[in-house]
């Protein structure tokens, strides 16, 4: 008998009955190069919906950075949630570790799923990474995009001038991808605007540790260390589809700077929502917030520019 509930294995249990509950079942899809796609998918796919793609982040299954979204975005759209390469039931023998191979991961994904039509993306934090990277490399497949907490504007030099708690890209990866409670707590801190890391035992990390950290951990750490080698601002793309970009005022990982340097960026095509008493983990502390935004934007046709300036909730 087992000393304690696993805090992990019931909260996946129960993500699973929200998908598939909400009108999802998980596939999974052999892209034929070595690579294998796990993926949630539509029962039934309603063509006259928009089709909408949900990217995850860092430090869990697709599950758990979304599992709060979907009961709304479902009578919406056809949503599709799949878990990135190394994460979940997804993987690939290939050597790729950048944001631009997961970006044409995903697309060949779609495509096995049938979805010819065009797209929404949302990306959250390394999702939105890769949601940018199929918005550049597939701009008639894309159509609208929403980028939460990602710094794709950052800098290889910005680490070394100091922008980041972190000192290193070392440390950056022990923070990220944490092995010990400690670590999870260090990253509880840096991710919330008022976490409460003190409550949760260290059984409970211990079993988050085992069940979304051990495996593939060096290649997780690869594609962290791929998103920093060489970046400039100078060499991203603008995307050209219209985008919403959502930050917390509060973030730690990836400041509210880099937020305003991407709306600089992509200009009048972007939108900039930011949200108050907010850190990193938006989809966690502002979830009905964060969802409303991105209904606002995706749904309505022409969203008021306004209205994304600046959450005053």
């Amino acid at each position: 008998m087992p000393k304690y509930l696993n805090f992990v294995a019931t909260w996946n249990w129960w993500f699973r009955y929200v998908f598939s509950h909400a009108g999802l079942k998980p596939t999974t899809t052999d892209l034929g190069d070595g690579t294998v796609i796990h993926c949630w998918v539509p029962k039934a796919h309603t063509y006259s919906k928009p089709n909408l793609l949900l990217i995850h982040g860092l430090g869990a299954n697709a599950m758990w950075h979304w599992g709060d979204f979907i009961s709304s975005l479902i009578p919406h759209f056809n949503v599709y949630v799949p878990d990135l390469v190394f994460f979940g039931d997804s993987y690939t023998t290939r050597p790729e570790r950048s944001e631009a191979f997961q970006a044409r991961c995903v697309m060949a994904l779609m495509e096995a799923q049938g979805v010819v039509k065009t797209m929404s993306i949302a990306g959250i934090s390394y999702g939105g990474f890769v949601a940018y990277s199929m918005a550049a490399q597939f701009r008639e497949r894309v159509e609208r995009v929403v980028l939460c907490c990602a710094g794709v504007c950052m800098e290889d030099k910005d680490l070394e001038e100091g922008m980041f708690l972190v000192r290193s890209l070392d440390e950056a990866v022990s923070v990220l991808l944490p092995r010990s409670p400690e670590k999870m707590r260090e990253l509880m801190r840096l991710t919330f605007a008022k976490p409460n890391y003190k409550a949760v035992p260290s059984c409970f990390l211990n079993d988050f540790i085992h069940m979304m950290c051990t495996e593939h951990f060096q290649e997780k750490k690869e594609l962290v260390q791929a998103l920093h080698h060489g970046r400039k601002l100078s060499d991203l793309p603008k995307i050209t589809q219209p985008t919403l970009i959502i930050w917390g005022d509060q973030d730690r990982v990836f400041p509210l700077e880099l937020a305003h340097r991407l709306k600089r960026h992509l200009g009048e095509k972007a939108q900039l929502a930011i949200l108050k008493n907010a850190g990193h983990a938006i989809n966690g502390e502002k979830p009905k917030e964060m969802c409303k935004h991105m209904k606002s934007f995706l749904v309505d046709p022409l969203p008021s520019r306004k209205q994304f300036v600046k959450s005053q909730q």
